[in-house]
C-alpha cells in the first residue's frame, strides 16, 4: 500500500508540475496577436522578438494620412532623424518581460502624439482585455488605458 501511495504521489507531482508549466506558457503567449487601442484609432500587433521580449507595432491607423494625402509622420519625436518616419509601422511598445503572473514589466511605451517615452506595465485583465499603464518614475504617477483584442 505504501508503495502505491508513493507512486501515486510521484505521478501527482509530475502532473501538477506539467500543468502549471503549460498554463504559465499559455498565459505568457496570451498577449501575442492584435489589439485595438482604447478608441480604436489604431491596431497594434504584439509579438515576441528574437531577444525574447514583447514589442508592439502599429499595423493599422484609422486616419493614416494627413489632409494633403501624405502619411502621418512621427513629427513630435525628440530625435529629429525619426520625425520623417510614418506612424503606421512604428514600434512604440518595447522590451517587455513576462513576470509569470499575467503581467509584463520593464518595458516602455512611446506616445507619438506628444513625443514622450514612458515606463510601462501591462497586465491581462482577461484574454480579450489588456491593461496598459504608462508612468514616469513610479506607477502611481501615470495613466492607464485598456486595449481590446482584435482580429487580424
Amino acid at each position: 500500500m505504501k508503495r502505491r501511495l508513493t507512486a501515486f504521489t510521484a505521478l501527482l507531482l509530475i502532473f501538477i508540475t506539467c500543468t502549471s508549466f503549460i498554463s504559465s506558457t499559455q498565459a505568457e503567449d496570451d498577449i501575442y496577436g492584435y489589439w485595438w487601442t482604447p478608441e480604436k484609432k489604431a491596431k497594434v500587433k504584439m509579438y515576441k522578438a528574437k531577444n525574447g521580449k514583447v514589442y508592439g507595432k502599429i499595423v493599422w491607423l484609422k486616419e493614416p494620412y494627413e489632409a494633403d494625402g501624405k502619411p502621418k509622420l512621427d513629427k513630435e519625436n525628440p530625435d529629429p532623424a525619426k520625425r520623417s518616419e510614418p506612424i503606421q509601422g512604428l514600434v512604440f511598445i518595447k522590451g517587455f518581460v513576462y513576470d509569470g503572473d499575467d503581467e509584463w514589466e520593464d518595458g516602455t511605451i512611446y506616445d507619438a502624439e506628444s513625443g514622450k517615452l514612458y515606463s510601462c506595465h501591462m497586465e491581462l485583465e482577461s484574454k480579450d482585455k489588456l491593461e496598459v499603464r504608462g508612468y514616469i518614475g513610479i506607477s502611481l504617477l501615470g495613466r492607464t488605458e485598456y486595449f481590446t483584442r482584435a482580429s487580424e
